[in-house]
């Protein structure tokens, strides 16, 4: 059974100590939550902050990173490395944001080495994967999602693939208000879901986590998460308010 996960990414915004606050609200209002697995992905700046934290409150919420440079350390200014992520007890990286892949020209051989760094140190990545609004419309959302699901997670063995999360995230629904409907949701992950087995076996399939990305509000979450290939959310700007991220965290009682 896959257990599901809402992952808030953050990006730029909140300061360390806006963070921290945030942090600190969100855990009293999902105290109880057990069958959920939340991750909060903040600014780099803000990491040491809340890993403290949740260490020293014994949260039920993980931590994670945004992106991460692949070599461990050298004159790479401005970068990241996986060493220093897991020194502050990171536990999840994600890897080929759509913002990285457009915004930064992240290629998926870059998106493949980010990947493998994060396994290498013992943390787990979220490789996002999806397609542009004028992709789907030339219908080639699948051939999209393969080429960046094949090489992205090129040489990547089945026992690391165990430690992967997929989130499916259209380019054209991050940030825009946009929403793919839980149909079209669904049929882009039960595709995701067939490519790893294609790649793997069926059961490495089955137990592989997918999220689904893409303007995530507590309005929308209990709808997407009847469908059966979604395991759970990346959710972006209705993560920076404690209240609105603990509804969809909770969807399960929206849903009742």
């Amino acid at each position: 059974m896959r257990k599901p996960m809402i992952a808030g990414n953050w990006k730029m915004h909140k300061t360390a100590g806006q963070a921290v606050f945030l942090v600190q609200d969100l855990a009293g209002l999902v105290e109880r939550v057990k069958d959920v697995e939340i991750v909060v992905c903040p600014p780099y700046i803000a990491l040491k902050s809340i890993s403290t934290i949740i260490e020293m409150d014994k949260l039920n919420i993980c931590l994670g990173a945004q992106n991460v440079y692949w070599e461990e350390k050298g004159a790479f200014t401005g970068e990241i490395s996986p060493v220093m992520l897991k020194d502050l007890r990171v536990d999840y990286v994600i890897v080929g944001h759509s913002e990285r892949r457009h915004i930064f020209g992240d290629t998926n051989e870059i998106v493949n080495k980010r990947l493998k760094a994060v396994l290498a140190h013992d943390m787990k990545p979220i490789l996002c994967v999806g397609e542009t609004q004028e992709e789907r419309e030339e219908e080639k959302t699948f051939d999209i999602i393969k080429e960046q699901i094949f090489e992205s997670l090129a040489d990547i063995s089945s026992e690391e693939m165990e430690n992967v999360v997929i989130a499916y995230e259209p380019v054209w629904a991050i940030g825009t208000g946009l929403t793919a409907t839980p149909e079209q949701a669904n049929d882009a992950t039960r595709n995701i879901r067939a490519l790893v087995g294609s790649l793997y076996n069926p059961e490495i399939a089955m137990i592989t986590r997918i999220l689904y990305g893409g303007s995530v509000k507590p309005d929308n979450i209990a709808e997407l998460m009847d469908e059966p290939d979604i395991d759970g959310a990346l959710v972006g700007g209705a993560s920076l308010d404690a209240q609105s991220f603990a509804k969809i965290i909770k969807y399960q009682e929206i849903g009742e």
